[in-house]
């Protein structure tokens, strides 16, 4: 015949350990997601939201004005990792006479820089510098002729 050892009750103060342990694994992870979050972005998209809304209506009428002129553009990053840009209308290749270009990270952890263009004997436009490796926003301003017309590409 074997004897089995007599089982402790469960008490208050058991179910208080389970508790508490419970809840500070629930906040480290928390607190620690939330230093993550909090050291990988900003959180500021424009300088001033309000300001921004009282010219929404004068970006909506500058796409418009943007979409009419029918260019389709075509943005690429090539084997030696330089922005390769280029505009055609209705199937034809538009000439680019400037490009005024803004290379920022998406998150805001590397300051925006200026990317210089100059002409790769096509009509497009090539980077002069090439890009370092990531994931880049291009805010691009393309001029041909008078006309003008601004393009945002994600680049990896």
């Amino acid at each position: 015949m074997s004897t089995y050892p007599a089982k402790k009750p469960f008490t208050g103060w058991h179910m208080t350990a389970i508790l508490v342990g419970f809840f500070a694994i629930v906040m480290a992870v928390n607190f620690t997601m939330a230093g993550f979050a909090m050291s990988t972005f900003g959180g500021k998209v424009v300088e001033n939201s309000y300001v921004a809304s009282q010219h929404y209506n004068d970006l909506l009428d500058r796409a418009a004005a943007q979409d009419a002129m029918g260019w389709d553009e075509t943005i690429t990053l090539d084997a030696d990792r330089h922005v390769r840009l280029s505009l055609t209308h209705l199937g034809e290749p538009l000439a680019i006479s400037g490009v005024t270009a803004m290379l920022s990270h998406p998150l805001g952890r590397v300051p925006a820089t200026a990317l210089r263009f100059a002409p790769d004997g096509t009509g497009a436009m090539r980077s002069v510098e090439a890009l370092a490796p990531g994931r880049w926003r291009l805010d691009a301003s393309v001029r041909h002729g008078s006309d003008e017309a601004r393009y945002r590409s994600d680049v990896q």
